[in-house]
């Protein structure tokens, strides 16, 4: 069987990311959603709708994103929702907070190692295929965050975040944190909740991971450490292990002085764990074909 293939682009540009969409060959069908990492209030290292603009223009897709399980101005729908608008989201885009409103979606896990069942934004339902557009970075929790980042957390409601983060101990916010799972289970969890939302697609997703800005920290930390590393590279793929694979890689291989810094926190949070934890649940390759295009 021929191993999945990982685009790789040296030059990090929002033309270039239509380009390596389009080099994917799969053309999504229906009504398209693009998940996005809105940024949390006061982090300077998101990567803001207009780097998005080419691409989510060009599928006619509805940007889409869930609320948080933790304190900031995501948590709650109505915050969340004027922190979307006042970061220009609703400028350019359709955007659909899709558990903006209960009850959430059950979906069952059957193989699942640690969650038997996940909660996605109900909405998710009105969509027929998605592209997961992430930006590469560290994550203070998970060690790292990508496509099965966004795939998992990122897709979750508030009350799935939760379920995740506490290994399926509970779904309530308010007592998430005093009952977080061991880090390990987390990661698994991390690779179950993400295998649901391929199932749920039956595959109709690609995979776009943008390797700049990269810091220790996520996103979603209002307050984030300002990057390690120089910019490497934007990647695409049809497989979300692979893809998120083939990052760590690029970041092992890196001579960068910042990469011993940014490695210490991906090993320090077992962040590889749900990468092996997503292989092992079938729905992704660890190995792969890294296709470097030329700029």
């Amino acid at each position: 069987m021929s191993k999945p293939k990982v685009y790789f682009s040296r030059t990090i540009t929002p033309e270039k990311v239509l380009e390596m969409y389009q080099v994917l060959g799969k053309p999504l069908q229906g009504k398209v959603c693009a998940k996005v990492h809105s940024g949390e209030e006061g982090n300077q290292n998101y990567l803001k709708p207009k780097f998005w603009e080419p691409v989510i223009r060009h599928l006619g897709a509805t940007v889409v994103e869930c609320n948080t399980a933790y304190d900031g101005e995501r948590n709650y729908t109505d915050k969340h929702r004027k922190l979307l608008a006042a970061h220009g989201w609703n400028d350019l885009f359709d955007v659909d907070l899709m558990d903006a409103e209960g009850p959430d979606l059950k979906v069952a896990i059957p193989k699942g190692k640690i969650l038997k069942e996940n909660l996605l934004g109900k909405n998710i339902q009105n969509y027929d295929s998605m592209i997961v557009l992430a930006h590469f970075k560290g994550h203070p929790m998970g060690g790292y965050g990508g496509a099965l980042k966004q795939l998992s957390i990122g897709c979750a409601s508030s009350q799935g975040k939760s379920l995740i983060h506490s290994g399926g101990a509970t779904a309530d916010q308010t007592v998430v944190w005093d009952r977080h799972a061991e880090q390990d289970v987390f990661c698994e969890a991390m690779a179950d909740a993400a295998k649901s939302v391929v199932d749920f697609f039956h595959g109709e997703i690609v995979y776009v991971n943008i390797m700049c800005n990269l810091s220790v920290d996520c996103d979603c930390c209002a307050v984030a450490e300002d990057p390690c590393m120089a910019d490497i590279g934007i990647l695409a793929s049809l497989d979300p292990v692979a893809i998120d694979q083939a990052c760590i890689d690029l970041i092992y291989a890196s001579k960068d002085p910042g990469r011993d810094h940014f490695i210490e926190r991906v090993e320090s949070r077992h962040g590889i764990h749900t990468i092996e934890a997503a292989a092992a649940l079938g729905f992704g390759s660890r190995e792969y074909e890294l296709v470097e295009l030329p700029n």
